[in-house]
């Protein structure tokens, strides 16, 4: 029964979307220890959710979320293939090309949940995330034998690279385990490392967050460092550049059809004037509304001021007499860093 059940519920996860699906146990990850030595080192930056002592507990022991657990499914839903999609000055992460994974997922795993309990007849504990939950899901995704964790910290497969969400289901029944992929198929490249912008992924396969594009374009509501800036490039909500470099994407396969690009492109530096309401209408299903009107602005000021041309001055003046006062700093940074690249050279005189 377990194994014909497992093999029903991969087969319903597949008939939804999943590409990947396997099985393991509830058992504590064996990698705590690394996160534990990241937290304490400060790496996750402003996100001191993360740090907070119930989520620790949880991602170190998923039965503190459900004491019932007996088995976990891991799933993957593919996005967007990781090609340069770019703006006049900027660029969005290809996951966020189409609507929130956050809206679409979880009613699938709800589906998923129904099956099971339609198939044994009656009603089973259970917890489902997808990025949400205090779980270290990379390492439940390993032990299920959906990837390995490369060097950049992304789950890798060997069949369609590193394009596609992960999703968790914590059950109270027990499924067919299946093995764990311990072969690390990096060997000797360390393509993502050199293309890193920022040089933000370490050596045990972890990343600096506080020098991750995508952690600073997204999670960080704060000034960006003004270091950091002009490594961004054209990144205005996070950062592909590292799956971009790795080769095993040359497999990723297509994108669910709810995370095919849905928003308008491309991105003008005319959005450094949009309102709140316009912002919202815009981004109403996507994932970049989480970045906010600020954030977005912010981080598209950044781009401008990286790679913007002399057409864009006017609209980053403008951008200075924004309500908010860290688009206005960011807007003034960019400008600064505009009229340098733009002004005319320095005449030599005599007293040079």
């Amino acid at each position: 029964m377990t194994a014909s059940l497992t093999q029903a519920i991969k087969e319903k996860s597949r008939q939804l979307g999943f590409i990947l699906a396997g099985v393991t146990s509830c058992e504590p990850p064996t990698h705590y220890n690394i996160f534990e030595e990241w937290l304490d080192q400060n790496k996750h930056g402003t996100m001191n959710y993360l740090a907070e002592d119930r989520s620790r507990t949880r991602r170190a022991d998923p039965k503190q979320i459900l004491p019932e657990c007996k088995s976990i499914l891991v799933l993957a839903i593919p996005y967007s293939a990781v090609v340069r999609i770019s703006g006049q000055n900027s660029e969005l992460a290809s996951y966020a090309l189409g609507d929130d994974y956050h809206d679409i997922i979880p009613p699938k795993l709800k589906q998923i949940v129904a099956f099971i309990e339609e198939q044994l007849g009656h009603e089973i504990p259970n917890r489902y995330y997808t990025d949400t939950g205090p779980i270290l899901e990379r390492e439940l995704a390993q032990r299920a034998g959906l990837g390995w964790i490369g060097k950049n910290s992304m789950l890798i497969n060997p069949a369609v690279g590193s394009t596609f969400f992960l999703a968790e289901i914590l059950l109270g029944i027990e499924l067919e385990p299946d093995d764990t992929l311990v072969t690390d198929h990096c060997g000797t490249c360390t393509r993502c490392i050199t293309a890193c912008p920022t040089q933000c992924i370490l050596p045990n396969r972890t990343i600096d967050a506080r020098r991750c594009i995508s952690y600073l374009t997204i999670e960080l509501k704060d000034d960006i460092p003004e270091d950091l800036r002009p490594l961004m490039q054209d990144w205005i909500f996070g950062c592909d550049v590292c799956q971009q470099a790795c080769p095993w994407n040359r497999f990723s396969t297509q994108a669910d059809s709810a995370f095919e690009t849905k928003i308008p492109l491309p991105v003008l530096t005319s959005d450094l004037l949009l309102t709140s309401v316009e912002f919202n209408q815009r981004f109403k299903k996507s994932p970049i509304k989480r970045a906010k009107r600020r954030g977005y602005l912010r981080n598209l000021a950044v781009a401008v001021g990286n790679n913007g041309t002399e057409k864009d001055i006017p609209i980053l003046e403008q951008a200075m007499q924004d309500e908010e006062p860290m688009i206005r700093e960011h807007a003034k940074w960019a400008l600064t860093k505009r009229n340098a690249d733009f002004s005319p050279p320095h005449a030599k005189t005599n007293a040079d």
